[in-house]
């Protein structure tokens, strides 16, 4: 497989890049395997990459309808952060965290990571006190936060609208420096090609069909490609986590499946050099490495498992561009698209044996899949690998609801759409 440093570019450029290697194998499926992972995106890669290089399972399969990084890793607006409030979450995405830190490193693969902060803006005075709670939270649990106010924000973000009539006037933020972005698709192609490396199959094109089950135990998948028998059979496929789930006869589950928006602008030189979002509204924008302006807002108000949006939540997102930014009302909009958003009951994530032995659940992500990459897949891979959870995913089972111990970030109750 291919090796990458600064001489191979070089000398693959002195060649006419002729010479690269495949990134991964194009492998056909074995009849059997120790562990099969459903879901080609960045979750499952992951998981089979730590499955792979920290706990010496290497006999695994990788199973992908389409092609790798064809779902939501691939359509999204790659932020990354750790500035939650509660005990449960903090610590498990503060260790996520921690793993972009040294990523690319790592994976031998640039995924493009760059800490340039994250400043979520307050607007009133009860705003500004919850916002105060959640940095000195996040300050006791060893995450970085500061205060950043008006002054600041004028040098740091010219472009942002501080006028004191503004419908919503801007009064300060809390930023987390060592946020940031990483480029999507690296991510993906880093974790395959570093699982590939270890001896993991990647199979795409192979869709899971049904299961194969010896009583209640599961056993095995029915693939577009044939029968193939795992002794631990793992899912990691976000939006369609309900519809994976019927072909094992699990028809309920603590998820609703939502279509999430995202937009890009043309190229402009750089202007926004911070992630930013709105507490006026739900807005999050940032400029990506090639000048384009990427953001998203709310979820549309429906159940549905289509890759694309409607013009309402459209038309709300760009007013609440337009409201912070009032300069960038005559960029051109180049695309959007959506992912399907696997919205829990209390906004935060399953990672967990079950609902039926030699069967492992990876779902519930909402909003926060991408920058929760890394420690989904060393998470779920612990689980996998001992048969019990790690303590930093030890609180995301799958029974929680029903026993009373949900971990809602927002205090938003049990109504999936508004996490």
């Amino acid at each position: 497989m291919a090796e990458y440093s600064a001489l191979s570019i070089v000398k693959n450029a002195l060649t006419g890049n002729r010479d690269w290697k495949p990134a991964w194998r194009k492998p056909e499926p074995k009849p059997a395997y120790d562990v099969i992972i459903i879901g080609g995106g960045g979750h499952g890669l992951s998981t089979a990459y730590y499955l792979a290089s920290e706990f010496g399972i290497r006999n695994v399969a990788v199973l992908e309808k389409g092609w790798v990084g064809s779902g939501n890793i691939g359509r999204n607006t790659t932020i990354v952060r750790s500035n939650y409030l509660l005990p449960g979450n903090t610590p498990f995405y503060e260790h996520s965290m921690k793993l972009w830190e040294n990523l690319s490193h790592e994976l031998n693969y640039n995924v493009m990571f760059s800490q340039r902060g994250i400043i979520n803006l307050f607007h009133t005075p009860a705003q500004e006190d919850d916002h105060a709670r959640r940095g000195n939270a996040m300050i006791l649990q060893g995450v970085d936060a500061r205060f950043v106010r008006p002054p600041e924000l004028k040098r740091r973000v010219p472009a942002l609208n501080l006028s004191g009539s503004s419908r919503f006037p801007v009064l300060g933020g809390l930023e987390q420096p060592r946020a940031g972005t990483a480029r999507h698709d690296a991510v993906a192609w880093g974790y395959a090609r570093g699982a590939d490396r270890r001896g993991v199959d990647i199979i795409e094109n192979c869709e899971v069909t049904g299961f194969v089950r010896e009583g209640d135990q599961v056993t095995g998948v029915e693939t577009s490609r044939g029968r193939i028998h795992a002794r631990k059979v793992a899912a990691a496929v976000a939006g369609s986590t309900s519809r994976v789930m019927a072909l094992a006869g699990i028809n309920r589950l603590p998820i609703e499946s939502h279509v999430l928006q995202a937009f890009v602008t043309e190229s402009v030189k750089p202007c926004l050099d911070t992630v930013v979002t709105y507490g006026g509204g739900h807005l999050y924008i940032s400029q990506s490495d090639k000048g384009s302006l990427v953001f998203g807002g709310d979820i549309d108000g429906y159940n549905s498992y289509a890759q694309r949006g409607n013009l309402p939540i459209v038309e709300d997102v760009m007013s609440e561009v337009l409201e912070l930014f009032p300069a960038f009302a005559k960029l051109r909009l180049l695309r959007s698209w959506g992912g399907i958003m696997d919205m829990s009951m209390d906004g935060s994530p399953i990672i967990a044996k079950g609902p039926l032995p030699g069967l492992y659940l990876n779902a519930g992500w909402c909003y926060g899949g991408f920058k929760a990459t890394p420690a989904s897949g060393w998470c779920f891979a612990h689980t996998i690998a001992r048969d019990e959870p790690h303590e930093f995913n030890a609180p995301f089972t799958l029974d929680r609801f029903h026993r009373g111990y949900v971990i809602d970030e927002k205090g938003q109750g049990a109504t999936p759409w508004k996490h």
